[in-house]
Formats: structure tokens, C-alpha cells, sequence
């Protein structure tokens, strides 16, 4: 009887450590680095959400404090999107698509990084943050936005995409 009651009671135990980091895992949006995007869409085509920006963007730290938060929005990007984070001010070398790209601006005033200026500019206006794109399963551009975005906006914006 002692060694039914033992076991059952590792196993209770074992159910809530798994429950806890289960839940832990799941109240924040799973961001993933352009290389493990590659890979990912190779392996399982899925739509793409890329936000781009900067440590001393306002509107974009507050989108982390507030729509990233949400425990909807993190729900509909984790389960529908691969969601990619990139600094826009960073001296990485990125190699996506059997491709390298860098930052050609990093020893200069506005120190943008080809990607985010490749992916998230527009035509007639200078790149600016905060900046988000929204690309289908074949990383084809859908939407760009460049404003702040709450959680309520940004969720009717990732539900409506086909």
C-alpha cells in the first residue's frame, strides 16, 4: 500500500512541476532568431510576424509591456505565427535564406540593419519604429504597420490574416 500511495504522489507531484513550467512557457510569446526561421519554414511552412525594434523606441517598449503581454495575443502568435524579435541597431552578421546580411550602417548616426530595411521599408517615407510585418507561409509580405499597436489592435490585426 505505501508503495502504491508513493507512487501515486511522484506522480501527482510530477503532474504540477509539468503543469508549472507547462504554464511558464506558455505566458510569453516563443521568439525566434531569421536563422531558426529558416529552418523552421523549410520544416513546417507557418505565417510570420516580425517585430523590429530598437532599445530607445518608446512606442516599442511599451508594445513589450502591454500587447506582448497579453495573454491572448501570445496564445494567437505562438500558435499561428513564427514570431521573429530583431534589434534594428545590431552588428550581427543574419545568414537567412543562404544569404548574409549586416549591418552597413553600424558605425553611423541611424544605425539600421539591412533586414528590417529590406523587409519593412516604404516607399515614400524613412524607415521608422515602431515596424512590424506580417508575411504568409511562403514569407511573402502581407502588412506592414509603424505605429504603436495595443493588444486589442494587434489581435484583430493577426486574426484577420489569411
Amino acid at each position: 500500500m505505501k508503495k502504491k500511495l508513493t507512487i501515486w504522489m511522484f506522480v501527482c507531484l510530477f503532474n504540477v512541476i509539468s503543469g508549472i513550467t507547462y504554464a511558464q512557457t506558455n505566458n510569453t510569446i516563443q521568439w525566434i532568431s531569421f536563422e531558426q526561421l529558416n529552418d523552421s519554414l523549410e520544416v513546417h511552412p507557418k505565417k510570420v510576424f516580425i517585430d523590429f525594434y530598437a532599445d530607445w523606441c518608446a512606442p516599442c517598449l511599451k508594445m513589450d509591456k502591454i500587447a506582448f503581454k497579453d495573454p491572448k495575443v501570445i496564445h494567437k502568435l505562438n500558435n499561428d505565427y513564427y514570431a521573429v524579435k530583431m534589434n534594428v541597431e545590431t552588428t550581427d552578421t543574419i545568414v537567412f535564406g543562404q544569404q548574409s546580411f549586416i549591418n552597413k550602417r553600424a558605425n553611423k548616426r541611424n544605425p539600421v540593419h539591412e533586414i528590417p530595411l529590406l523587409l519593412a521599408s516604404r516607399k515614400d517615407a524613412p524607415f521608422t519604429l515602431p515596424a512590424m510585418v506580417l508575411m504568409d507561409s511562403k514569407f511573402n509580405a502581407q502588412a506592414r504597420y509603424f505605429q504603436y499597436l495595443d493588444a486589442e489592435q494587434l489581435l484583430s490585426i493577426l486574426e484577420k490574416m489569411p
